[in-house]
């Protein structure tokens, strides 16, 4: 199905970036944004939760540090709900119109996420991330891997959001859910370490970017 769909309807390229809090993503997606429009290229820069109106206010919702006891059904069927919108107004269109998508967050933050930190049954994540994708997945997607103590250490002194907040051991099983879906799919991601510097980050990155579009 995932397959079928990009033969048939993508002139673009999806790339995800994913990982802990604190591991640098925001800063390298942004950064291969800004390299790739200097190079002239067609170029859409988003972020899940969010990427749309309504998935902003989901967001909302989601690291509100105040916000009430989510339980962790209704926090997966909030994410996959600003998945649907996101898809259908921002990545779909992007990707047939030839763009270069990159997304910060995307499907495997729900399986670290939802799935390992939360607990919830991967079976019902599954089924609810097939009806939400409709076989639409990234080309590439780069995990930038870093321990919890070092990704939450670099935050120390801001305002943690309701996600940040969670038990080190919350954190230490989102990790081992990274590092088990990329050695499930070692071809799509591409594991980083996350405590290198920006600049060498941004290199490797570069490196396989080049890969796909020349």
């Amino acid at each position: 199905m995932d397959n079928l769909w990009w033969r048939g309807n993508s002139r673009g390229l999806f790339i995800t970036f994913e990982g802990l809090e604190g591991c640098g993503k925001t800063t390298q997606a942004r950064l291969l944004y800004e390299y790739l429009i200097k190079r002239g290229k067609r170029v859409i820069l988003t972020q899940e939760p969010g990427g749309t109106e309504i998935g902003a206010k989901i967001r909302e919702i989601l690291l509100d540090k105040d916000q009430g006891e989510l339980h962790p059904l209704t926090e997966l069927f909030l994410l996959n709900a600003g998945r649907i919108q996101h898809l259908i107004e921002k990545i779909i269109p992007g990707l047939k119109e030839g763009y270069i998508v990159i997304c910060d967050r995307f499907m495997d933050s729900t399986f670290a996420y939802q799935g390992y930190g939360r607990g919830i049954d991967r079976e019902i994540i599954r089924r609810l991330d097939e009806i939400s994708r409709q076989g639409i997945r990234p080309h590439i997607t780069f995990l930038i891997d870093i321990s919890p103590e070092i990704g939450l250490m670099r935050h120390s002194g801001k305002e943690l959001d309701r996600i940040e907040k969670e038990s080190i051991d919350f954190h230490r099983a989102v990790r081992e859910g990274y590092l088990e879906l990329a050695r499930n799919e070692p071809e799509r991601i591409k594991l980083l370490n996350g405590e290198r510097s920006i600049e060498e980050i941004h290199g490797i990155i570069i490196q396989y970017i080049t890969g796909f579009i020349g």
